[in-house]
């Protein structure tokens, strides 16, 4: 990559490797609750990997050569909450790959979950303690920091620690409902609206509930329980609200922002999956299968928009 561009690289890229994690984890569970392929679960990992080895070399690279440019988007009131995206997605690859690189697995899982504790410290304290961080540079990207904590406990009991796994649960479950009405506040009634750019970080509302109740299973074992049912109806109304947006939304230009659907419908999808293998009632296989589907789509036509930008020298622009 040229040195101009390099400059210009974004953190969020790799949400880019969250959005493909998650539906590698999708399909993992389809593959444990339907015998669909596993492979479909197998090849998808492997294309996060390979991105993920991507995006995090040319990140490295930038720090190298754009020093300045890298501390300033740590720095920057928006951009910041994305900076949590790089630990977020070495869980989800731990996650993802578990049964085919242990050994691996658990040096990311370590790594992730506690490099999102640091980060969720760092990110959570400039928010605390900066004048210039008002209400109207809040996006629904500030989950992304309380989010990643509560993926660690998805694979914990076979690659981690039990008690690291509880106490991220217990910040992330505490973080995500103190933000939610600050976040809604902002999205609803705030008179400065979401910039059309960040419009697709509304589908973010749907990844808390739904990652929160595969967690709850991961820790308890319970998955259709009042909790479950809770989180579940919840995951499942952010989504229906999301597409009830799709007439706006398909009107923004291509972004690397467009990645924000992929991660929280992949979670809903797998929430969905795992609620329809806990309780036997047809409806609830019909809405996995739905998600599941929907979902595959939506990462294999925003990975082609991708595609399409990066050779048209789109992306790695200044904003």
């Amino acid at each position: 990559m040229p040195t101009s561009r390099l400059e210009h690289l974004p953190v969020s890229l790799f949400s880019v490797v969250m959005g493909l994690g998650g539906l590698s984890l999708a399909w993992r569970r389809a593959a444990r609750v339907w015998d669909v392929p596993e492979w479909i679960s197998e090849v998808v990992f492997a294309v996060a990997l390979a991105v993920f080895v991507l995006v995090a070399g040319l990140y490295a690279a930038k720090w190298i050569r754009h020093t300045a440019a890298a501390r300033a988007e740590l720095r920057h009131p928006v951009r910041m909450a994305f900076v949590p995206t790089i630990t977020i997605s070495l869980l989800l690859l731990a996650t993802a790959g578990q049964d085919l690189l242990p050994g691996a697995a658990a040096a990311a899982w370590w790594a992730g979950a506690v490099g999102h504790l640091v980060l969720t410290v760092l990110v959570l304290s400039a928010w605390f303690g900066r004048p210039d961080i008002t209400l109207s540079q809040v996006t629904p990207a500030w989950f992304i920091p309380i989010v990643g904590n509560v993926i660690t406990p998805l694979a914990a009991a076979s690659l981690g620690s039990a008690d690291l796994a509880w106490f991220s649960f217990g910040v992330g479950v505490v973080f995500w409902l103190g933000l939610l009405p600050l976040l809604l506040h902002r999205v609803l009634l705030h008179e400065v609206p979401l910039p059309q750019k960040m419009l697709p970080t509304l589908a973010i509302f749907i990844a808390p509930p739904a990652v929160v109740m595969l967690s709850w299973q991961a820790l308890t074992g319970a998955v259709a329980d009042p909790l479950g049912r809770i989180l579940y109806a919840a995951a499942m109304m952010f989504t229906v609200l999301l597409l009830a947006q799709f007439a706006r939304l398909r009107t923004i230009p291509f972004a690397v922002p467009y990645w924000a659907y992929s991660f929280p419908l992949a979670a809903a999808a797998t929430a969905a999956i795992a609620m329809a293998e806990a309780t036997p009632a047809p409806v609830y296989d019909v809405v996995a299968l739905a998600l599941l589907a929907f979902v595959t789509v939506v990462v294999a036509v925003v990975g082609t928009l991708t595609l399409r930008a990066v050779a048209r020298r789109e992306i790695c622009v200044p904003e």
